[in-house]
């Protein structure tokens, strides 16, 4: 089931595009600001605060933990608006094959309260950080073990889309890890389980066209597309590139949703907004016109 919400007429033709957000603890602000007619149709949005570390929360006099620092009370949206227009995004921090011991229990812990979290809100889905290295088994079992118990929502394992083509390999270009790879293990690990899935990281340079068909065999719920992909036209507007466009194009026609990451780096002509803008309404309005 696609994100948004869209009206009469528009249902049989839509195309659902969000924007990614930085962590805000006004959620009915952030979904003005971006959900307003002609934006997005949903965020992309951090549910924790991303200073938490459970190991560094000091218990009170009675023993019990405080109130987990979450971007807002589950009562300042309506269930609709939470599980239409939002999806959690799992703190980026959280690293559960670290060498630091209580780096990775502070990932499990972060990771289960997050994903809990994102259940009672009835979100439809969670966006779960990159693996941060090709080893990635303790994360691929949490996430298994998590996946067992979850009724109803999709788990989006983002992933750079990263291939090292063979007939071009140097010196450096051996060190660059074949994502599409990392995706394998990883679902391997968690036994091809059906709710989970890919939010696929577009660059600014994409790989060759046979390594792209490939992900169009995957399970693709979005494409994470970075504001740093965009050129800038003649009139001043940002645009994508012409194999950027195509691969937009051929995302859409297979029903995955699109959303927009990064930090504007255009100003519209004319809106008198800073390239360096950092609000999330700012980007918005940017990126709106493409």
């Amino acid at each position: 089931m696609p994100l948004g919400e869209k009206q009469g007429w528009e249902k049989s033709d839509s195309r659902y595009c969000g924007v990614e957000t930085e962590f805000d603890d006004d959620m009915p602000g952030v979904l003005t600001s971006n959900l307003s007619p002609g934006f997005f149709d949903f965020v992309v949005a951090p549910l924790m605060n991303p200073t938490y570390r459970p190991s560094l929360v000091e218990k009170d006099a009675s023993g019990s933990s405080p109130v987990l620092p979450f971007a807002s009370s589950d009562l300042v949206l309506d269930l609709s608006q939470w599980s239409n227009h939002v999806v959690g995004k799992i703190s980026s921090w959280i690293d559960l094959d670290a060498e630091d011991e209580t780096l990775r229990i502070n990932s499990e812990t972060t990771l289960k309260q997050e994903i809990a979290w994102a259940s009672h809100l009835s979100l439809q889905a969670c966006l779960l950080p990159s693996p941060k290295s090709t080893s990635c088994a303790n994360y691929a079992r949490c996430v298994n073990q998590i996946l067992q118990g979850l009724p109803n929502m999709q788990l989006w394992l983002r992933i750079p889309l990263v291939k090292t083509d063979e007939d071009a390999m140097d010196e450096n270009s051996r060190k660059i890890v074949d994502s599409w790879e990392v995706w394998n293990s990883f679902r391997l690990l968690c036994e091809h389980h059906s709710q989970l899935s890919i939010a696929l990281d577009i660059m600014g340079s994409l790989p060759s066209v046979s390594s792209l068909g490939r992900w169009f065999g995957e399970p693709i719920r979005a494409a994470m597309i970075t504001t740093n992909c965009f050129l800038t036209n003649a009139r001043g507007y940002p645009c994508l590139s012409k194999s950027h466009q195509n691969l937009v194009t051929a995302f859409l026609n297979h029903s995955i949703q699109v959303v927009i990451s990064g930090k504007p780096l255009h100003s519209v002509p004319g809106s008198g907004l800073a390239s360096n803008g950092s609000n999330v309404n700012n980007q918005s309005k940017s990126l709106v016109v493409l």
